[in-house]
C-alpha cells in the first residue's frame, strides 16, 4: 500500500499529489492532516512560490469519505476538517488545481480558493450538499455566486446536480479547459510561471484582489459548519 498523499517540492513549486486511487481520492482524515501539513509546509518556506494540487488525470477528490466520516464526524470548530478549510482559504502564495474525473463536495468547493484550475473535459463536478439535507462547505456559499452570479450559483448549489466542464468554465472557476494527456503538465507549467514572477508582487497582487472577502470567508466558513 503505496502513500495517498504525495508532496514533492521542486522548482520552487510545492506539488501535492492525491494517490487514494483505489478509493476516487475520497477524503479522509488523514488526507485532510496531510494535504493541511503540506500547504502549511510550503506557506512557510521562502524557496516555495506556488503550490499545485492534483489527482491522476481520471480522478480528483471525490468528495470526502463518508464512512471515515461517519467514524470520526468534524465535531467543533477546531476539526481536521475545519482546520483544512481554513487553510485552503488562507493561502497567500499562488495556488493552482489540476482536475480531472469526478470533483464532488470539497472536490469542487476547494477549486474557488484556488487562482488558476484546469480541467480536463471528462471533469464532472457536483456540489450534493442541498440533496443530502446539508449546507455547503469551504465558503461556497459567498464565493460561488460572487464568482459566478447568483442564478448560476443557485442552480449548482441548490439543485445539486453533476455538471461538467463547460459549465465549470462558464461558472468562472475553471481557467482552461485541457486535454486530458497535457492536463498535469499544463498545471505544472502555471505554477512553474507564477513561481518565476517576483513572490511579493504576486503575493500583493493576490491579496489585492482577495481583500475584500477575507474575512467574510472566514465568517462564512465558520456560520456555514
Amino acid at each position: 500500500r503505496g502513500p495517498i498523499v504525495i508532496v514533492e517540492t521542486r522548482d520552487r513549486v510545492t506539488r501535492i499529489e492525491l494517490a487514494r486511487i483505489s478509493k476516487n481520492n475520497a477524503l479522509t482524515v488523514e488526507m485532510y492532516a496531510a494535504i493541511g501539513q503540506a500547504l502549511s509546509g510550503a506557506e512557510a518556506d521562502p524557496q516555495v512560490r506556488a503550490m499545485l494540487i492534483h489527482g491522476r488525470p481520471d480522478c480528483f477528490p471525490s468528495g470526502t469519505d463518508l464512512k471515515d466520516c461517519l467514524e470520526r464526524p468534524p465535531h467543533g470548530e477546531r476539526s481536521t476538517t475545519f482546520d483544512f478549510l481554513h487553510l485552503i482559504a488562507d493561502r497567500k502564495k499562488p495556488f493552482v488545481a489540476a482536475v480531472g474525473g469526478a470533483a464532488v463536495g470539497i472536490g469542487t468547493t476547494m477549486l474557488l480558493h484556488c487562482d488558476l484550475v484546469y480541467a480536463a473535459p471528462n471533469a464532472r463536478f457536483q456540489l450534493p450538499f442541498v440533496p443530502l439535507g446539508l449546507v455547503p462547505e469551504a465558503g461556497s456559499s459567498l464565493l460561488l455566486p460572487a464568482i459566478a452570479g447568483y442564478q448560476r450559483a443557485a442552480e449548482l448549489l441548490l439543485l445539486g446536480q453533476p455538471f461538467g466542464a463547460d459549465k465549470a468554465l462558464a461558472a468562472g472557476f475553471v481557467t482552461e479547459i485541457v486535454p486530458e494527456a497535457e492536463l498535469i503538465e499544463r498545471a505544472r507549467g502555471a505554477a512553474l510561471a507564477l513561481a518565476a514572477l517576483p513572490p511579493a508582487s504576486v503575493r500583493l497582487t493576490k491579496q489585492l484582489m482577495k481583500a475584500p472577502y477575507t474575512r467574510a470567508v472566514g465568517e462564512q466558513i465558520e456560520e456555514e459548519g
